[in-house]
């Protein structure tokens, strides 16, 4: 059983919040809007699930849920696709204190229909319910920028995540040199040249030499296999 929502009613709301204090001021927040209903609450993920179990058995859903995050028991990123998965037509939108990426990104691809700051007022939140019901995603400002600036990063030259220095090493990996090769190449210390290697797997979240090289390679920070210029005994040809 699903929720189906009238649209000559009221939105009915359901409040997920380990502070009771935060469930108090929603719930005023919430009954001064006309077309919002709080239709009950709990205090973290796993009673949120039970108690919205209990509300399918009466055939009387909500709507929306206003998950907070950070909770014990079960999370609110865990209880979002649990409540999107049992429930489909039941919207979720996320508010929590934190405006960190992997939380923002956690809820969304949980989700989430919307990601408010707990300091929004009561304006903002009724919009995102409203918008959640309307099928649109409402996000904090804040909230939209940050994802608007990894976005940006994330489409930078793939070369910028690297230093010139790193870019070099990274360029002899792809044509087969050793720590030792490339140190010879680069005028370098053999330790040297095994931390810049370190460094690079790091940045780029890699674990091999190999996915380095490929990676160089997809991304053009090389052209493509080229000749090592190494000899049998892996010295660099002069």
């Amino acid at each position: 059983m699903t929720a189906s929502h009238e649209s000559t009613g009221p939105i009915r709301v359901f409040l997920v919040d380990d502070h009771r204090i935060v469930r108090s001021g929603l719930s005023a927040y919430l009954a001064m809007v006309k077309d919002i209903e709080v239709v009950g609450e709990a205090r973290d993920g796993r009673q949120a699930l039970d108690r919205m179990a209990a509300l399918e058995a009466a055939r009387d859903l909500p709507d929306v849920v206003l998950m907070d995050l950070m909770m014990p028991v079960l999370d609110g990123i865990a209880a979002t696709r649990q409540v999107r998965a049992r429930w489909p037509s039941v919207e979720v939108v996320a508010m929590t204190s934190f405006v960190e990426e992997d939380k923002v990104r956690g809820a969304l691809e949980a989700g989430a229909a919307g990601y408010l700051l707990k300091d929004a007022d009561a304006d903002a939140v009724a919009g995102a319910v409203r918008a959640a019901v309307a099928g649109r995603m409402h996000l904090d400002p804040t909230v939209a920028r940050l994802l608007a600036d990894s976005t940006h990063r994330r489409r930078s030259s793939p070369a910028e995540l690297l230093t010139p220095r790193q870019t070099e090493v990274l360029a002899l990996v792809a044509q087969g040199a050793s720590n030792l090769q490339i140190a010879d190449a680069l005028g370098l210390g053999e330790r040297t040249a095994r931390t810049h290697m370190s460094d690079i797997l790091d940045r780029l979240g890699l674990v091999s030499r190999t996915q380095a090289a490929l990676w160089a390679i997809k991304e053009g920070v090389v052209p493509g296999p080229q000749p090592t210029g190494w000899d049998a005994t892996g010295h660099r040809c002069r």
